[in-house]
């Protein structure tokens, strides 16, 4: 799947200086997933991408099977913006996903809401670091199965291959796409907010895509 940039134009859109909760999102997954791709899709900013040029040495290290057509990778983490309201701000990191960059994943986790693990149904077996982590963790996520045109698959077979627990949340998106993504971001807030119920605090509601 090819990266795809913001489809709100160039304006740049400042931070409300009333803006004083920062609610911190990760978005992780294997080789390839597209977490690059639903930063840019998703983020109100221009995204600050850490996408570097990948090269024949690099072949020798990465995994590339199933992500032939891809030239560039993170080699740090993503970044973008959303804006909630007027005091609540939420914060997007995407994780790199190569195996000689998970040393980085336990700092991104550090002070993380929740997390989304991107998914190749594909290449079911490159997202299960990313669960055992956010498990060993105790960090809240949801699964999202990013659109490659592959074999579709039921959600039941999914949840076997991944061994998710039913009451993770299981979804289906196009990270290329806004509404798509933004969709994603919602289920996550709803599921921590389902998981926080008990709580004096309540999270914000991510505003519904606008047209």
């Amino acid at each position: 799947m090819d990266s795809a940039t913001s489809d709100r134009g160039t304006t740049r859109q400042t931070l409300s200086a009333t803006a004083d909760n920062g609610l911190k999102i990760v978005i992780v997954g294997g080789f390839g997933v597209g977490k690059t791709t639903m930063v840019r899709s998703v983020s109100e900013i221009r995204p600050l991408n850490t996408e570097e040029t990948m090269t024949k040495a690099g072949e020798a290290v990465d995994d590339t099977s199933g992500v032939g057509a891809k030239t560039a990778t993170t080699v740090a983490f993503d970044f973008g913006r959303i804006t909630l309201d007027a005091h609540n701000v939420l914060y997007l990191f995407g994780a790199p996903g190569q195996e000689r960059f998970w040393f980085l994943w336990d700092r991104l986790f550090s002070g993380t809401l929740g997390a989304v693990v991107l998914v190749d149904t594909r290449r079911l077996a490159d997202s299960w670091y990313a669960i055992d982590r956010l498990e060993h963790h105790g960090t809240p996520f949801v699964v999202a199965c990013n659109d490659f045109g592959g074999p579709s698959h039921t959600p039941e077979q999914i949840r076997e291959a991944l061994d998710l627990p039913a009451q993770v949340p299981l979804l289906f998106c196009d990270a290329r796409s806004r509404g798509s993504s933004q969709q994603v971001l919602i289920s996550l807030v709803q599921h921590l907010q389902h998981l926080q119920r008990h709580q004096t605090a309540v999270l914000p509601t991510i505003p519904e895509p606008t047209p």
